[in-house]
């Protein structure tokens, strides 16, 4: 579906994984029903790579990694003054919350349908930030606790 990054103002088409949680019902998270609100994983790669595309950073990645040629190459790119200053500007603003960055180092962000699937035929949504996904986080690890 298509998801949307609301503090980025960035939206992308991404694959949902795994249905995570669902307020309404148990057997619908059993079944991964997909309904309006349900709380979903979804990929984060194409959120990843326009991050590092529009802020010039690596973003999601483990300290001691290296990256590929072609990563390296697109972050530190060739670029003319001007352009560059855009991006030296850009740099100072970015802050991702730390729990939303380790959510990029494991590949996968939570989510939330906010669209309803079963009548549109579409499963869309936006990633949670802040206390929305703090409560969801504890949700899903007091249900794994049972």
């Amino acid at each position: 579906g298509n998801f949307s990054w609301g503090s980025e103002a960035c939206s992308r088409k991404t694959r949902i994984i795994d249905v995570m949680y669902n307020a309404s019902n148990n057997e619908l998270l059993r079944t991964k029903t997909l309904v309006k609100n349900a709380i979903v994983q979804v990929d984060s790669t194409p959120f990843r790579q326009w991050y590092e595309a529009h802020y010039a950073t690596p973003m999601g990645r483990k300290k001691a990694s290296k990256l590929t040629e072609a990563e390296e190459e697109a972050i530190n790119k060739k670029r003319s003054k001007k352009t560059q200053k855009k991006y030296d500007e850009r740099k100072k603003l970015p802050k991702v919350s730390q729990s939303l960055e380790e959510q990029f180092a494991q590949g996968r962000v939570l989510a939330c349908i906010s669209s309803r699937p079963g009548q549109c035929g579409r499963a869309d949504g936006y990633i949670l930030e802040g206390k929305e996904l703090e409560f969801y986080h504890k949700k899903i690890r007091a249900r794994k606790g049972k």
